[in-house]
């Protein structure tokens, strides 16, 4: 009797600390951030009103401006200089030449993108209890194994390549053996792990609706999940303000100053609607959204403003590398907070990771740092004081602090070669910020000296990547560290 007693007792106390065990875990798991990442597409430094922008161009950013001034905005956050190369940095918190997406690819038709063997920032979340999903552009990887749900997102609707294959299918001009050789531009919807299925041509009328149609479906998926015990994550990668620039039809001509402000405040507008979603659903409090690019403006006559900086994208000129971040957290991220501290693409991985509770893999190079406490307050300065200004594969500058050393300069894009430097050219960017007056033999003799921490920080990246070779562009999986393919 007396065991029964005792044998009964003691399985209530377990069946007790089970529930604990797992209320515990469940409260753990509601606690963590929903996060919201909404990327753009060669959107640059100076085109919202709080990087000095919008109204210029004849359309304001209210909403835009509203959730820099409810967080904080970085006036020096870098990036790549390509689309390929800026997403996969992104996605993995390391440089894209580190994971064999260093250049966009020229053949779509080539493998291409993230191996199996890298951890995703959509993964990561995953992995610590997220509910996760893309809408919008993918561009790393057009083949199974290499699409969003590969990748660690649940479910994903957008289109895999870049935006401009919208204009192949309206194109007169595509000769018709070309167009049965180029795969037929489409939008795709898949969960994780399930095959991909074609929703409908991504042709340029469809170009015109798509970020309204992204946005939509950003929203019913926050409505969705906004009540489950789950947190979410929602990447949000919009299209239009890469070429073929084509307005809403219930936004064009909206600003009576042409097709980019009418964009501009499209995407204003969107965002705007996120955020009363967010607030709607009541999980606006605990919702870490992020407002950034993947890089700064294109080539074309009507390419987006780079501000203070000058240079377009496929160049290591500032106007490629710093955009717009803004990083919104009530309660945790002090309001109207700004800083020039030098962050990378790259951090918002790591950073995500110590928000969430996520943890990385020891057997590889991350280049992101943990900026919590940064970000926070908590101290003044950034983890960073390095960027590694990459063009494709070839490194192009290095920055540290306010300095700059140029190895190999390109002027803009395309269509005229760089110039090479055997010791690099020095700009200071606080005195210098369009990179126009490089320091000469006579100016550098009070500042000799910064060469050195720019060859320094040059020569201890360049070991990294003999510690840890990157990995073959085109690489196919299975992806083994060491091995042969």
């Amino acid at each position: 009797m007396k065991f029964k007693v005792l044998f009964s007792l003691m399985l209530g106390l377990l069946i007790t600390s089970l529930f604990a065990t797992s209320l515990f875990a469940a409260v753990k798991v509601a606690d963590k951030p929903n996060v919201v990442l909404i990327l753009m597409d060669n959107f640059a430094y100076g085109e919202l009103g709080s990087y000095g922008g919008g109204i210029t161009r004849g359309a304001a950013t209210p909403q835009l401006d509203k959730l820099a001034d409810e967080g904080f905005r970085s006036t020096n956050f870098n990036v790549e200089a390509q689309c390929t190369p800026s997403r996969a940095n992104l996605m993995t918190g390391r440089y894209a030449i580190r994971t064999g997406n260093s250049k966009v690819p020229g053949d779509l038709n080539l493998p291409y993108g993230l191996t199996q063997w890298e951890y995703t920032m959509a993964e990561m979340l995953s992995d610590v209890g997220y509910s996760t999903a893309m809408y919008g552009k993918w561009h790393l990887g057009n083949k199974p194994g290499r699409f969003p749900t590969d990748q660690g997102f649940d479910e994903w609707w957008g289109i895999p390549n870049s935006a401009n294959v919208s204009e192949w299918v309206n194109s007169k001009r595509l000769p018709a053996d070309v167009k049965s050789k180029v795969p037929v531009p489409e939008i795709l919807t898949s969960v994780k792990n399930g095959k991909q299925q074609s929703v409908k041509t991504f042709d340029l009328k469809q170009k015109a609706r798509m970020d309204g149609e992204l946005t939509d479906r950003a929203i019913s998926y926050i409505d969705k999940h906004a009540k489950s015990k789950k947190p979410f994550f929602v990447f949000l990668s919009y299209t239009n303000t890469h070429v073929p620039r084509i307005p809403a039809p219930e936004f064009d001509g909206k600003t009576g100053n042409g097709a980019w402000a009418d964009i501009l405040l499209q995407t204003d507008t969107y965002v705007g609607n996120i955020m009363e979603s967010l607030k709607r659903n009541g999980v606006d409090d605990n919702t870490i959204v992020i407002f950034t690019s993947d890089n700064g403006s294109d080539f074309y006559e009507d390419y987006s403003s780079s501000g203070l900086w000058r240079g377009t994208y496929f160049t290591g000129l500032e106007g490629s590398l710093r955009v717009p971040f803004i990083i919104r957290w009530p309660a945790k991220i002090p309001a109207r907070g700004e800083s020039n501290e030098i962050l990378l693409e790259a951090d918002v991985f790591t950073t995500l990771a110590a928000a969430a509770g996520g943890k990385l893999p020891n057997d590889r190079i991350y280049d992101g740092k943990n900026e919590l406490d940064f970000l926070m307050g908590k101290t003044p300065k950034s983890e960073q004081e390095i960027v590694i200004a990459y063009v494709a594969d070839e490194i192009h500058a290095v920055k540290w602090r306010n300095w700059k050393g140029v190895f190999k300069e390109l002027e803009q894009g395309y269509g005229t070669p760089a110039k090479e430097y055997v010791t690099p050219v020095v700009y200071d960017l606080y005195t210098d910020p369009r990179e126009e007056k490089p320091y000469s033999r006579e100016g550098l003799q009070t500042n000799s000296w910064v060469i050195s921490p720019i060859m320094m920080a040059h020569k201890a990246h360049l070991k990294t990547l003999e510690e840890e070779p990157p990995i073959k562009e085109g690489t196919l999986d299975p992806y083994v560290p060491g091995k042969k393919n």
